[in-house]
């Protein structure tokens, strides 16, 4: 069995930025451990498989080491791959998901998706947390991933967190984030206990991300980085109940599996 395969850089407008995925096109699903090796074969952050046709899709997402709920650069990396190898008369996709129905539109050289909003919540402190990230945080929320806020860009950059110790953690992830130097907000995103210690650029994030920094600057509109060692750049918007996030993607790489 031949099954394509699409390396995608997402969130990025050259290569080897912003955060590669890997998209594999399906006619009919595979079983689940056929799926989950293949992630693991890409050691990627994520893989997406999706089924469908004429702008309806099912799509799913994996890491090394699970299947997740939610993955923005992989969706984008996928609606990628449709709007330009397969359905190129398309302008909107509709991706049926773990997380609900998905949609994509195409505007120019950008794509748009539009997520749920998960907006952060009080928690309880946590000094392992503290200690593995280091540096002097603002304040710590929670929503599916642990959410804390620094008072400035260069301390989000400095952060060299004990990936061991947050393995360890009950959440799946971890989000940092401060204001921008040269944009509204920018963010990094650990999850050594799914397998990735940085992600480079994390869209699902983003649903966290924007609601709490359009409520704190009073704005819907906004522009985000992600200041990984790939960067990557997200245009964002809040709207109630859901998030708008759009970027660029690049094709890097163009392959099959053979199974």
């Amino acid at each position: 069995m031949r099954i394509p395969l699409y390396q995608i850089d997402a969130f990025a407008d050259q290569p080897f930025t912003g955060n590669p995925a890997a998209i594999c096109p399906l006619q009919t699903w595979l079983d689940d451990a056929t799926m989950q090796n293949m992630a693991m074969e890409n050691n990627l952050s994520e893989t997406a498989f999706f089924v469908g046709e004429n702008g309806k899709y099912d799509l799913r997402w994996f890491t090394p080491g699970s299947e997740v709920d939610l993955c923005g650069h992989a969706t984008l990396a996928s609606a990628h791959v449709i709007f330009n190898r397969l359905e190129p008369t398309q302008d909107k996709l509709t991706f049926s998901t773990k997380s609900g129905d998905l949609v994509v539109t195409r505007q120019g050289d950008l794509m748009e998706m539009n997520f749920p909003a998960r907006p952060p919540e009080a928690m309880e402190a946590n000094a392992v947390l503290m200690q593995a990230l280091g540096g002097n945080p603002a304040l710590a929320l929670q929503s599916r991933d642990y959410f804390v806020v620094y008072e400035t860009q260069a301390e989000v950059a400095a952060l060299t967190p004990d990936f061991t110790a947050m393995a360890r953690l009950e959440k799946w992830a971890t989000i940092v984030t401060a204001p921008g130097d040269n944009c509204d907000f920018v963010s990094r995103f650990f999850a050594p206990g799914e397998g990735i210690d940085e992600d480079p650029v994390t869209g699902s994030a983003h649903c966290t991300l924007i609601p709490y920094w359009a409520d704190r600057l009073g704005k819907s509109e906004m522009l985000a980085r992600q200041i990984s060692a790939r960067g990557g750049e997200l245009h964002c918007r809040f709207e109630g109940d859901r998030v708008a996030i759009a970027g660029k993607a690049r094709e890097v790489l163009v392959g099959e599996f053979l199974l």
